[in-house]
């Protein structure tokens, strides 16, 4: 079965950044428009060819984003692709059911950076649960389902303001399954998600490692391979291993570390029975922090809003940083703050466009 896509892209051309399709910031600014047909790319066998059907220069002011969400073909999926961080999703509006228009299976295809869309993750907008506003799912690029995701979050509540035509500064709730999640979208168009409380319970996160601090995991000797690394686990709904290095070691320095020789060790560890999302981290001060990432499920990423948030509540908890911290990732950075008086950690970070699509299944 060949796949016809039709992507709709806003390039400003002297920053070659992409934005969103005719956002105000941009009105003057020319964009590139194009239609184009991929024939012969299967989902079962893909094979590439791309042929322009149309190709014109004009301002962002004459693509209706509104008209292309609202369309409806039959077998056809329609998505924007978002990316917080670079952390990238392939969002699709699921509000008419709750089951997932796109099987993980697909969610394969479609992230296949060669093959496909290309992308971290599959995210579905779908009816709320339990009272909330909206579900928020998610599969990853191997198909495997997370609890949640923090650059993710971002990212689904611009995607809901576009399908709501919000404006100014809004908040709602969203059902994920970490339970209740509330982003708000600030006045700067960067969204602030309160991510709730960590989870620090050790059965909980959930790792086989011996508590060591009350219920918890914290600055631990974890053997990889015959190396002792010094960690501590946290969940934001999802199993993290946080670690500042291996034990007697000074400060880590991320920029030199093999992450793809080590990540997997780490995901696929005996002592996570869920497998675990690991941050490696630099600390510069006690307030700005530096980290990379192994996601479980989709490998080294650019970013993980969850992640970041483990790294501070693992920073505080050995003595590193204090609760308010800036955190720099390879994709840019995000602001995190574990609040004392409520336990909760918040989460400021930016959410973007990249472009619009349709994929028939």
């Amino acid at each position: 079965m060949a796949i016809a896509a039709t992507i709709s892209l806003s390039l400003a051309l002297q920053t070659r950044r992409f934005s969103v399709a005719g956002a105000a910031p941009f009105r003057s600014t020319p964009s590139l428009h194009f239609d184009c047909l991929l024939s012969n790319l299967s989902l079962k066998n893909p094979s590439f060819r791309v042929s322009a059907s149309s190709m014109s220069i004009g301002t962002p002011d004459k693509i209706s984003t509104t008209s292309f969400l609202d369309r409806r073909e039959s077998g056809f999926v329609h998505f924007v692709k978002y990316h917080g961080l670079g952390n990238d999703f392939i969002l699709v509006d699921n509000r008419d059911s709750t089951e997932p228009r796109i099987t993980p299976e697909q969610a394969v295809k479609l992230c296949d950076r060669n093959f496909g869309v290309g992308a971290d993750g599959v995210i579905f907008a779908m009816p709320g649960t339990n009272g909330t506003d909206y579900t928020m799912r998610i599969f990853n690029s191997d198909g495997s389902e997370p609890e949640m995701c923090g650059n993710g979050v971002r990212c689904f509540a611009r995607f809901i303001a576009e399908l709501e035509n919000l404006h100014g500064k809004q908040s709602f709730t969203v059902y994920t399954g970490a339970g209740l999640i509330v982003p708000e979208i600030q006045d700067d168009g960067k969204v602030k998600v309160d991510m709730g409380e960590p989870i620090l319970k050790a059965s909980d996160v959930p790792t086989k490692l011996r508590a060591n601090k009350d219920q918890s995991v914290v600055k631990s000797d974890l053997n990889v391979d015959g190396v002792i690394w010094n960690v501590t686990c946290v969940s934001m709904g999802n199993p993290h291993c946080v670690t500042f290095g291996t034990k007697g070691s000074q400060n880590l320095t991320v920029d030199e570390l093999n992450l793809a020789a080590v990540g997997p060790k780490f995901e696929h560890h005996e002592m996570f029975p869920a497998r675990t999302n690991t941050e490696f981290v630099e600390v510069f001060s006690s307030s700005h922090l530096k980290m990379r990432v192994w996601e479980r499920g989709a490998g080294a990423t650019l970013a993980c809003g969850t992640g970041a948030c483990a790294v501070v509540v693992a920073a505080v908890l050995e003595g590193r940083a204090g609760r308010s911290c800036t955190v720099d990732l390879p994709g840019g950075t995000l602001e995190i703050e574990w609040r004392e008086e409520d336990n909760h950690v918040y989460m400021t970070g930016p959410a973007e466009v990249v472009f619009y699509g349709s994929v028939p299944l």
